[in-house]
């Protein structure tokens, strides 16, 4: 696992604190319209092999994703198996009790012995920042976060941490949620979890803060949001795995909701915003930077929407050199806090750069996957497809 300087911090990156600050206030008062030897899933577990994927075709898939449009993304991913439940089924699924029982879902760990240049002997790792817990009641712009909830078995729940992000087909009218494939589906020989369902500013009023009862609305202000289409990248399936490897480079997905009260306004129009995604931004180009979630392990409990301001770049290292790669905070957010938004400013608006998807034991730092042109295509051709 990375190591991590408890001991010194260097000086410039004291000065640089009041900018991390800024990010932290421009999301919360604006809005554009794991361990060594991880279980990276406190609950979820690898599933059987998904029938109807033959390993060429993934090993295809691999070779062409750069090139595919619009509609090769919607054949794999209706080859991948991903079927939304009735809504009937699912609606009403979530109530208070499995919402405050799930488990986080942890990242994965970072298993640096397998990064390549640069290495674990080449990097050091950002100190690590302490997690600061967000202000009750939780501004307006951080209603863009939220929790992602999902069934991993029969009376088996897990949590994770997402963003609402834009829509560029339907401008302030979205239903899309950034988060981490690892939030959604399990990887190699597994398939798509359960029920998956977005919360958004959960526990927005703290009601349901220090043990205290709350009921099903205090923590759901916004309702439940579930997944009727997910998007995940052919990397993670062919490979995702319990520890960080060259998978993690491509550790991301975009879910489509809609509310399970059958309400006409989007979710985007719900909670009064979304953010808009900066793919592309290298290290080198984000000297700030924050990053959200809700983490639930130990010495967290889910409750509180969390965040680590970073006033200094991110470190960069890779498992794959061929693919876009990690980029590492500190940080002390544990399990729950996966697939939580990475944020920082690009032309004074707060823009999604990545998410929580590595972590170590420690508890000391996270790594988000480089969100590149292979995201954007994605993410243009998921929304280009959702639009007809």
């Amino acid at each position: 696992m990375p190591e991590t300087v408890r001991d010194r911090r260097p000086r410039r990156a004291r000065g640089r604190a009041a900018a991390a600050a800024a990010v932290l206030t421009v999301l919360s008062l604006n809005l554009t319209a794991c361990n060594d030897d991880p279980q990276p899933n406190a609950a979820p577990s690898a599933g059987a092999s998904k029938p109807g994927i033959d390993l060429k075709d993934i090993q295809a898939q691999l070779a062409n994703m750069k090139n595919w449009n619009a509609d090769d993304w919607e054949k794999f991913a209706s080859q991948l198996g991903f079927k939304p439940e009735d809504f009937q089924a699912i609606k009403g699924y979530w109530d208070l009790g499995k919402l405050q029982t799930a488990q986080g879902v942890k990242p994965k760990e970072a298993n640096a012995q397998q990064a390549r240049t640069p290495s674990r002997a080449e990097v050091t790792f950002p100190t690590a920042i302490p997690a600061r817990p967000e202000k009750h009641p939780y501004s307006p712009g951080t209603a863009v976060v939220g929790k992602i909830f999902m069934e991993i078995s029969e009376k088996s729940y897990a949590e994770c941490s997402g963003t609402v992000i834009a829509d560029p087909q339907h401008p302030g009218k979205s239903n899309l949620v950034w988060t981490a494939a690892h939030c959604v589906h399990e990887g190699k020989g597994g398939t798509f979890f359960k029920k998956i369902s977005f919360v958004p500013s959960y526990n927005k009023s703290g009601a349901a803060s220090g043990n205290k009862k709350a009921t099903f609305e205090q923590v759901a202000p916004f309702g439940v949001w579930a997944a009727d289409a997910v998007r995940v990248t052919p990397y993670w399936t062919a490979e995702g795995g319990e520890t960080g490897g060259p998978a993690s480079q491509y550790d991301f997905a975009i879910m489509h909701v809609h509310n399970e009260d059958g309400g006409g306004k989007s979710l985007e129009e719900t909670i009064g915003g979304s953010v808009p995604v900066w793919f592309n931004a290298q290290a080198d180009a984000v000297p700030s930077l924050s990053a959200y979630g809700y983490p639930a392990d130990t010495p967290f409990d889910g409750q509180e929407l969390e965040h680590c301001d970073s006033g200094v770049k991110a470190t960069v290292y890779g498992y794959d050199l061929s693919r876009p790669p990690m980029q590492s905070i500190g940080c002390t957010m544990t399990g729950g806090s996966s697939g939580g938004g990475w944020f920082a400013v690009q032309n004074k608006k707060v823009m999604l750069i990545g998410n929580t998807s590595v972590g170590n034991t420690q508890n000391t730092m996270l790594a988000s996957p480089t969100l590149t042109d292979d995201a954007r295509k994605m993410y243009e051709a998921f929304a280009q497809k959702l639009a007809k």
